[in-house]
């Protein structure tokens, strides 16, 4: 399947292809940069043409919804711009900042505040996003304020009639069990009453549709994780790393999935060992032990970032393997968490991507040399 020969014509006048964030049967998501009538811009692309057939009318449905969402919400400033809208490809403004999930704002009450006023505006356009129960569709911009994302399954109302109220509520509840996950003290005696009663649509979903609801997308539609990486990810990385750990050089191991052009979801493997040339010897253990496919990159770093439990910070290596460098300033604030980044960066292996983003000086020169390296 191929775009309408309109939208074909807009995108290659205008896009700018970069990185490749998500493909599944619904979509397929990449970052690129977007020419407006003010110059070019950093955007996110949405695009329908590339999904299987037999998933396409109900892709169709949600492209539509987003693309209506977005239209209405326009110029609110909750989440990204419509910038352009085709028939089956939209393209919308890039939020400067990273899923809530991978920010962990903990005792940021500022954050909630401003999650909740960004809410009422959009309610108060008559739109309900349907979908906050996921982290990932709350972003933490790097002004600090709260930002929403992924408006497919986002309904539009012109009357604030029951069904709206109760979807707004559901909004707002979702929202607050968020709050009640990172900032648990600044929840007030209304909200902890609104987290205590959910509707009773909501009760019905749970009770019903929802298990229909996961036994199609973890069962037909491989949907087993919120990164995206399907069951490579949940069912071959585990036994990925053991092997690799098996090496006794090997202090540790992380692997993440990343959206990979050629082959769908790619395997990433962080490896922590002072031997730099190891690489080569885990590829060979990894294709001869007849296990799971080997990751397609393997990267030796000599200490993997890590949290304050000591557990790898797989939010920081995911956006590595995907090359949003810049994101990563919002999360590596201090000078030594940058440092200690910096060794990853240069060495790091996804170079598929039509360009990096790679908004800080720190960045900007792992691009250096790492292009210093590829040079003939």
């Amino acid at each position: 399947m191929s775009l309408p020969s309109d939208d074909a014509d807009i995108l290659s006048a205008q896009w700018t292809e970069g990185v490749l964030l998500k493909r599944d049967v619904f979509s397929s998501v990449e970052r690129g940069r977007f020419r407006t009538a003010n110059g070019e811009v950093d955007a996110i692309l949405r695009r329908t043409d590339q999904v299987p057939w037999w998933s396409y009318l109900l892709a169709r449905h949600l492209f539509r919804r987003e693309r209506h969402a977005l239209a209405v919400a326009r110029g609110l400033n909750v989440g990204p711009e419509l910038l352009w809208g085709g028939r089956q490809a939209l393209v919308r403004g890039f939020i400067d900042g990273v899923a809530l999930h991978l920010v962990k704002p903990a005792g940021d009450v500022a954050y909630f505040r401003s999650a909740k006023q960004a809410l009422r505006r959009l309610h108060r356009a008559g739109v309900c996003h349907n979908d906050l129960a996921k982290e990932q569709n709350w972003l933490v911009g790097r002004d600090g304020r709260a930002y929403l994302t992924d408006f497919q399954l986002a309904a539009c109302f012109r009357k604030r009639n029951r069904l709206f109220r109760i979807l707004a509520y559901e909004d707002l509840r979702h929202l607050l069990k968020h709050k009640r996950s990172y900032a648990r003290d600044a929840l007030t005696p209304k909200e902890r009453q609104i987290l205590a009663r959910k509707s009773m649509v909501a009760s019905v979903w749970l009770a019903t549709g929802k298990k229909v609801y996961q036994a199609i997308t973890r069962g037909l539609f491989n949907f087993t994780d919120r990164e995206g990486g399907g069951r490579r990810l949940v069912n071959d990385a585990p036994v990925l790393v053991q092997e690799i750990r098996k090496n006794p050089a090997v202090r540790d191991a992380a692997i993440v999935a990343f959206p990979d052009r050629r082959v769908g979801v790619g395997l990433y493997a962080f490896v922590e060992s002072d031997q730099t040339a190891l690489e080569t010897e885990l590829k060979g253990t990894l294709a001869a032990a007849g296990g799971p496919k080997p990751p397609e990159h393997i990267q030796i770093v000599k200490a993997l970032p890590r949290d304050a439990t000591g557990r790898p910070r797989i939010e920081l290596l995911q956006l590595v393997a995907t090359n949003q460098l810049d994101l990563i300033e919002t999360m590596a604030t201090s000078e030594p968490d940058r440092a200690f980044l910096k060794n990853i960066f240069d060495t790091r292996k996804n170079f598929q991507d039509r360009f990096n983003f790679d908004s800080t000086d720190l960045n900007r020169s792992a691009d250096e040399s790492a292009r210093a390296r590829r040079a003939p």
